[in-house]
């Protein structure tokens, strides 16, 4: 990257954190949504002693029904096959005209489904559903027809209309937009005087060929799941695209676990399903993969020894390991640590048994091809898969364990090849399930102590068994994800000299890999043979996100690496620094400038606010790392 576009640069990191600011400026506040760590919530109705928080609404319940009393019976309508949950019991009214009213909060999360019946008989009077707007305030008003005793009317009214939460969303990414937009202007106003040169060097574009192959002085640098570990001599001549999309995926990686605004699409899919937080890891893994490969065919093709390689693997994952468990442990949130409730998965552990596992294959197993395989003609040549069949045996073993485990080992209290939440899932019938054959192995070699205790399945699904998203059975399918990013770093690898052979073969791993998650889940979210599902790293989980990955590196090289159309900037700052970046946002979450104390708690807009800013921080600490050639590498 040269020096001349380094005050525009710097301008535009500045700026994406004047556009967080400028989001809070100009937004109305919108409130949060029910979360342990929310503050006190905001009254808005003292007559009926409701404190509502973000996410909620208030619904008046007025039985006009004489001598009927009513329970009324609440499930949101993402919570698959759950048990309907009692929201409030109302009354009967006495007297004809006379209305008993019964106050309560409701989520605006999702779309809600009310059953009221007779609680008498526990008889359905009426069902509705209806999505419910933050801070709104409704009356669902149950009364004859007509004064025909034999029919029962529930209308829904609103007597006060909610408020947008969604708009400081909206007005943050037009506003993000016209910065790209603006930064994009200046930098081809700039560049005008040299627009000649600029169109010849996008012509005659870096060969794919110089930036892996040029190498350090170092004696055998090993990439480990981050490309700052320096495998080439510098950030110039490094495959652009490959730490633009880890930067991609860290950044919303930091955005997300910094809380994301608080809204739920920021969070974790309560079980089944996708959320823009449940992209991120199998992304950030799958790119692990390829620097897996490229590190190491780059180390081995310099004669390096493979078992000084092996020794630099084993202490690169020990590092990780240890990090994780020690450094960065969610149950620090809860006091000072304590062996006995230490939490011992987590996402840099996954990362060091899965770089451990992946990397060890590529040194027993890698043959030395030719540099490249794009001259034997053949646009369906599979010689780079094929040449690796030992570690596709062992993987794909792996994966025969994690099916058989998964489907076939008996749980006690629970169904063989139960894929479920729990809780209140499938009608309440297995509560202590979790998981199935991944959560019971976990509490058994872990202990329950050790995990996870408050997964995202406990949102919906009121689960209360500790279950780990970062667990022993998932990590096997993120070996595979991560082995999928070997293949790109394959294809990147030894069809360098030919670009129609590289988008060729990123666009059938996309479409195959696509096809795969289609039949595995039957283009649906709960009803397909495994469900994706990011807290079991199920096997269409993995199939989806790698498809993605593909599709994504597919649009990026040429943009990126091939054609110079986009630096990359701001991912490939925090892309090349990534353990640093995501160590030191987890360590430092709780200060200044990464947090403050809001004016509002129960406001969207000001939790949006300090996430952006503390995200738009770390890509500004990233890009001053990178100015100075600061690489930290473990």
């Amino acid at each position: 990257m040269g020096g001349a576009w380094a005050p525009g640069r710097a301008l535009a990191a500045l700026l994406l954190t004047a556009s967080a600011l400028s989001a809070a400026l100009l937004v109305p506040g919108a409130p949060p949504e029910p979360d342990a760590d929310a503050a006190q919530p905001r009254d808005v109705d003292k007559k009926n002693h409701i404190e509502l928080k973000m996410d909620q609404a208030l619904l008046l319940i007025q039985n006009e029904l004489p001598k009927t009393n009513l329970t009324v019976y609440w499930t949101s309508d993402r919570c698959y096959h759950c048990l309907p949950q009692v929201l409030a019991s109302v009354s009967r009214s006495g007297k004809p005209g006379k209305l008993s009213t019964t106050a309560v909060a409701v989520s605006t999360q999702h779309k809600s489904i009310l059953q009221l019946n007779d609680t008498l008989d526990d008889k359905e009077l009426c069902r509705l559903e209806y999505e419910f707007g933050e801070f709104g305030n409704y009356t669902l008003l149950v009364t004859h027809v007509h004064n025909d005793a034999s029919e029962i009317a529930c209308d829904l009214l609103v007597n006060k209309n909610p408020i947008d939460s969604n708009l400081p969303v909206s007005i943050a990414f037009l506003i993000g937009l016209m910065l790209i937009i603006v930064i994009s202007l200046l930098k081809f106003l700039l560049s005008l005087d040299d627009f000649n040169n600029w169109i010849s060097k996008a012509m005659h574009s870096r060969e794919t060929d110089r930036l892996i192959n040029s190498v350090s002085n170092a004696s055998c640098p090993l990439g480990g799941h981050d490309a700052q570990t320096e495998t080439w001599p510098s950030p110039a001549a490094r495959l652009r695209c490959v730490d633009t999309f880890r930067g991609f995926a860290l950044i919303i990686m930091v955005f997300v676990n910094y809380g994301g605004g608080k809204y739920w699409y920021f969070k974790h899919a309560s079980w089944n399903g996708l959320t823009v937080a449940d992209l991120v890891f199998p992304w950030f893994v799958f790119i692990m993969g390829t620097s897996i490969f490229l590190s190491t065919t780059s180390a081995i093709r310099r004669g390096c020894s493979r078992l000084k390689l092996f020794g630099k693997v084993a202490w690169r994952s020990f590092l990780l390991i240890y990090i994780g468990i020690v450094i960065v442990n969610p149950n620090y949130c809860f006091g000072p640590l304590s062996w006995d409730k230490l939490r011992i998965p987590g996402v840099l552990q996954r990362l060091g048994v899965t770089y451990f596992v992946v990397a060890v294959l590529e040194l027993l197993f890698a043959k030395n091809l030719p540099d490249t395989c794009a001259l034997d003609g053949r646009i369906l040549s599979l010689r780079y898969l094929m040449s690796d069949w030992p570690q596709w045996l062992i993987v794909l073993m792996l994966e025969n364990m994690w099916l058989g485990l998964t489907l076939l080992l008996p749980v006690p209290g629970c169904p063989t090849g139960y894929l479920g939440p729990g809780g209140i899932g499938d009608w309440g019938k297995f509560p202590n399930c979790t998981g199935g054959a991944a959560g019971y192995i976990d509490r058994v070699l872990l202990g329950e102590d050790h995990l996870y205790q408050h997964p995202s399945s406990a949102v919906l699904y009121r689960t209360e068994v500790p279950f780990d998203p970062e667990g022993i059975l998932g990590t096997i399918n993120s070996i595979m994800t991560a082995y999928l990013g070997v293949q790109a770093g394959k294809i990147l690898f030894y069809y360098k000299d030919s670009t129609k052979d590289i988008l060729l073969r990123f666009g059938a791993w996309w479409f195959a890999l696509g096809l795969v998650s289609v039949i595995l889940t039957k283009a649906t979210e709960n009803e397909g043979f495994i469900p994706i599902n990011k807290n079991l790293w199920s096997i269409s989980y993995v199939t989806t996100m790698s498809s993605f990955a593909f599709f994504i590196l597919f649009i990026l090289y040429p943009v990126v690496d091939l054609k110079g159309l986009w630096t990359g900037a701001p991912f490939i700052y925090p892309g090349m620094n990534s353990i640093l970046v995501y160590v030191g946002h987890e360590v430092f979450e709780s200060y200044f400038p990464f947090q403050w104390k809001l004016e509002d708690s129960q406001s969207h807009r000001e939790h949006l606010t300090q996430n952006i800013v503390a995200t738009a921080v770390w890509v500004l600490i990233a890009y001053v790392l990178y100015k100075k050639k600061v690489f930290w590498k473990i």
